[in-house]
């Protein structure tokens, strides 16, 4: 099984690495003025447009990322459907640029290339028919790929995923590699799930938000998958599902082996390059039977961080009395990357709170208990009111950071983090590790993907938390070994999988 060489994991991850992986080329070139079109178009399938309700249902952001809000196991109908598809990857905002009108989506994405593509295989639900969906945010619409309940498949190809068997409705997520991968070659893959899972933490608290219940499933067989889904392979592929709700009806017995549909789509590029890597990556950590997913699922991975030995500073978060409270309607509407920090502190109360409603635990089927991870967030520290500057590595279990090394690296932030500007000027760098060499052996390549995603689901968390306190977040690429050396020999043996720079937004200049 190709899932249990690990080795291609492993060839992937450093070949992608910054700077001089052997799967990138320095002399590649991304024209802006001609990026691929950000959308899905079908040619010939008609348009059902949605009932679009923005008003506020009342729940704070805080309260809902931290899954703190009440879980009233509310049904699913087309009006939550409909918010849980536009503020997870609808269009918020649109500005103008000289290649054209931008259109920004509700979840950050790397380059704002968006390459993420979301669908939706339902029963009947209140408003909509059972069927396969594709969400055109261009259209704020569903397009119908397929009519009937196909949910029974999704069941089976899960391994029986006791979310999916329950689901009213399941969202899929997919990865068009060319749009993205048409400025960052190979490492678009990493991307694929940054870019997922900072959509799927929008998913979740959207869903919470309106009592509906939501949990991740990274298990699948993805061929059928994709099948189900008419996608050609070649570029889209599926990555994750997000099961909503519970049915009232039992997902139906249309067959697993559907029929190709070869629906058309219009080009998104005038060309169009394919990377091997990227292709072997995704084929490597493909699962492909039901009882492989059940025995993938059944092998979670072992969690014994190392004791403290440093001094600890526990996180002081607010209390929810306190707690900032706008909606996180209004926060995803009000998120962006922030393209600017101002050299000005944030307080240990709202770094505090950030790190406590943002690691949590995400619901996923490749962890075997809430609150868990797999990853340890390790921070640089330039600029917090109440916290030492210094490096530090956070410990879920008792709350708390332990300070590695106290000092001032703003310097080095800013090498670590590409070499920008961001990075140096950040109150705080949080950067998400892995130990991979467990993971992988626990779980094989796919658990790859899954190291991935959960710490851009975080990622994405860190971004409302900090944009529901009033400052700003950014996700940023960064120097992988480089990164390691410097938390080490804390982080000796782990491997980065996302950094997200925390900090008073500047203005433009």
């Amino acid at each position: 099984m190709p899932n249990r060489d690990t080795n291609a994991a492993w060839h992937y991850h450093n070949g992608t690495k910054h700077p001089g992986g052997d799967l990138m080329n320095l002399l590649h070139r991304f024209d802006p003025m001609r990026p691929p079109t950000p959308f899905k178009t079908y040619t010939d399938l008609e348009s059902i447009p949605l009932p679009l309700d923005l008003a506020d249902r009342g729940i704070s952001a805080l309260d809902a990322i931290s899954a703190e809000a009440p879980q009233t196991e509310a049904s699913v109908d087309i009006e939550a459907l409909t918010r849980v598809l536009h503020f997870s990857a609808g269009i918020t905002k649109t500005i103008s640029r000289p290649q054209g009108e931008m259109a920004f989506r509700a979840a950050a994405c790397t380059g704002a290339l968006y390459h993420i593509e979301l669908y939706v295989v339902c029963g009947n639900v209140p408003g909509l028919e059972a069927g396969v969906y594709q969400f055109d945010p261009k259209e704020a619409a569903l397009k119908r790929l397929r009519a009937g309940d196909y949910r029974r498949s999704l069941v089976e190809l899960s391994g029986n995923e006791p979310g999916v068997a329950a689901a009213s409705a399941v969202l899929v997520y997919t990865d068009v590699f060319w749009r993205n991968a048409c400025k960052y070659q190979a490492r678009e893959y990493r991307h694929a799930f940054w870019d997922s899972g900072t959509i799927i933490s929008n998913t979740l608290a959207i869903a919470a938000a309106q009592g509906i219940v939501a949990s991740v499933v990274s298990g699948f067989v993805d061929d059928s998958v994709n099948r189900l889904l008419d996608l050609d392979t070649a570029r889209e592929v599926a990555l994750a599902l997000v099961p909503l709700g519970h049915g009232n009806e039992a997902p139906q017995g249309i067959p697993v082996e559907n029929t190709p549909l070869r629906l058309k789509t219009a080009p998104i590029s005038h060309y169009e390059r394919h990377f091997q890597a990227i292709g072997e990556i995704h084929a490597d950590s493909s699962l492909t039977s039901t009882d492989e997913v059940a025995s993938w699922r059944g092998a979670p991975v072992p969690s014994e961080p190392p004791s403290p030995v440093g001094m600890l500073f526990p996180l002081e978060p607010d209390t929810p009395d306190v707690a900032p409270d706008d909606p996180i309607e209004r926060i995803i509407v009000r998120r962006g990357s922030t393209r600017r920090f101002a050299r000005e502190s944030i307080t240990f109360r709202q770094l505090s709170t950030a790190i406590d409603r943002a690691t949590r635990g995400v619901p996923a089927d490749f962890l075997d208990a809430p609150g868990l991870s797999l990853n340890q967030p390790y921070l640089i520290v330039n600029d917090v009111d109440g916290l030492p500057s210094g490096t530090y590595v956070y410990h879920r279990d008792l709350q708390a950071v332990e300070l590695l090394t106290e000092g001032n690296f703003r310097d080095e932030a800013g090498h670590l983090g590409l070499d920008q500007t961001l990075a140096a000027d950040a109150s705080v760098n949080l950067i998400l590790m892995s130990d991979l060499k467990a993971v992988l052996k626990h779980l094989g390549n796919r658990g790859y993907r899954a190291a991935q995603l959960d710490a851009s689901i975080t990622a994405g968390r860190l971004y409302l938390a900090a944009y529901a306190q009033g400052f700003g977040a950014t996700g940023l690429t960064f120097y992988d070994d480089a990164v390691t050396n410097f938390f080490s020999p804390h982080a000796s043996g782990k491997s980065v999988m996302f950094l997200v720079a925390l900090g008073r937004r500047g203005r433009k200049r």
